[in-house]
C-alpha cells in the first residue's frame, strides 16, 4: 500500500499544477478578474464604434450645409486650442507639484506631511464648476494687472502679444484654472515615487557628505524622473477633457493665434461640444460626435503612453 499511495502523489502534485486542483474561490475570482478586464476593454470598443457611426455623416459630407466649413477647418482651430491650453497648464503645473511632492517627501516632518498630503488629494475631488466659478469670479480679475504688465513688457515676445481686453476671459486664464486642477494627480503620483526610492542609497549619499539637497538631485530626482513624466501626461490626459471649467472661464474663438491674452480666440474641443450640443441636430451634431472622437482618440493615446512609460520605469 505504500508503494501504491507514493506513486499516486506524483500524479495529484501535477494535477494541482495544471490547474484541476484549484480551489472554487480562485477559480471564481480569476474569472471575474478575467471578465473586467474584458469588460473595460469591450466598453472602449464600444464607445470608438458608436462615435465613429455617429461622425459618419461629417466624415462623408452628406447633408453638409453649402456655407459649412470643411471639417478640418472647423476641427484644426479646437485641437489647437485643446492642446494649446492643456501643455500651457503641464508647464505651469509641473514644476509646483515636484515641488510640493519633494516637500511632502523628504522636508516636512510626519506631522505636517500627512495632512498636507491629504489636503492636496482632496483638491482632486472639487468639481470642475466649482474651478470655474472660482477662475471666472475671483481669479481672472486678479490676474488682469499681471497680463497687462506682460503684455506691456513682453510684448516682443508672441505669447503675451495683441490687445487685451477685459474681463480677460482668454486661453492664459483658462491654462492657469486647468494647472491648479491637474495639480493634485501630478503631485500624488510624484510623492509616491519619490517615496519608493530605495533608502539606502539616499543614505550612502549623505553618507559621502552630499547636502539633502545634493542627495535629492543625484539620487531622488534621477529615480523619479520616469514616474515625474508619467504624471505629468496623465495630468495632461485630464486636461485635455476638461469641459466646465474651460467653458465657464475662456471666450471661444476659432483662430489659430498665439496671443494667449487675447479675448475670443481659442476654444477647446470638451467646451465645444458642451456650448453646442443642446442646440445641434443632423450634420451639426455628428459633426460634433466628431470632434469627441478626435478628442477620444488624442486622450487615449496620452494615457497609453503614460502607461508605456510607468512599465519601463526604475524598480525600487
Amino acid at each position: 500500500m505504500s508503494a501504491i499511495d507514493a506513486s499516486k502523489k506524483p500524479a495529484s502534485r501535477a494535477a494541482i499544477a495544471s490547474g484541476s486542483g484549484r480551489r472554487a474561490g480562485d477559480t471564481v475570482f480569476a474569472t471575474l478578474s478575467v471578465g473586467s478586464g474584458l469588460l473595460i476593454f469591450l466598453t472602449l470598443a464600444a464607445v470608438a464604434v458608436f462615435l465613429s457611426l455617429q461622425s459618419r455623416e461629417a466624415i462623408t459630407g452628406d447633408g453638409a450645409p453649402a456655407d459649412a466649413p470643411s471639417l478640418l477647418a472647423y476641427t484644426g482651430p479646437l485641437i489647437f486650442g485643446t492642446v494649446f491650453a492643456a501643455v500651457l497648464a503641464l508647464i505651469m503645473a509641473v514644476p509646483v507639484a515636484v515641488g510640493i511632492a519633494l516637500f511632502i517627501s523628504h522636508y516636512a516632518s510626519r506631522k505636517l506631511s500627512t495632512p498636507l498630503g491629504y489636503l492636496i488629494d482632496l483638491l482632486a475631488a472639487v468639481p470642475s464648476v466649482v474651478f470655474g466659478l472660482w477662475g471666472g469670479v475671483w481669479l481672472v480679475p486678479r490676474l488682469e494687472p499681471l497680463y497687462m504688465f506682460l503684455n506691456k513688457n513682453l510684448g516682443f515676445i508672441p505669447l503675451f502679444a495683441g490687445e487685451p481686453t477685459a474681463p480677460m476671459k482668454n486661453l492664459a486664464s483658462a491654462s492657469v484654472v486647468l494647472a491648479v486642477m491637474i495639480l493634485p494627480i501630478i503631485t500624488a503620483v510624484s510623492r509616491e515615487v519619490f517615496l519608493q526610492t530605495p533608502r539606502l542609497q539616499e543614505e550612502a549619499a549623505l553618507a559621502l557628505g552630499a547636502t539633502r539637497w545634493e542627495m535629492i538631485k543625484s539620487v531622488v530626482l534621477p529615480f523619479g524622473k520616469s514616474g515625474v513624466i508619467s504624471a505629468s501626461m496623465l495630468g495632461l490626459g485630464r486636461a485635455l477633457g476638461e469641459t466646465m471649467a474651460v467653458l465657464m472661464v475662456m471666450s471661444p474663438g476659432f483662430t489659430y493665434s498665439l496671443h494667449i491674452f487675447e479675448v475670443g480666440r481659442h476654444q477647446s474641443i470638451a467646451a465645444n461640444i458642451a456650448a453646442q450640443s443642446a442646440e445641434s441636430t443632423g450634420y451639426d451634431m455628428s459633426r460634433l460626435v466628431f470632434t469627441g472622437l478626435v478628442l477620444f482618440v488624442i486622450t487615449f493615446i496620452i494615457n497609453a503612453i503614460a502607461r508605456a512609460i510607468v512599465s519601463r520605469g526604475p524598480k525600487s
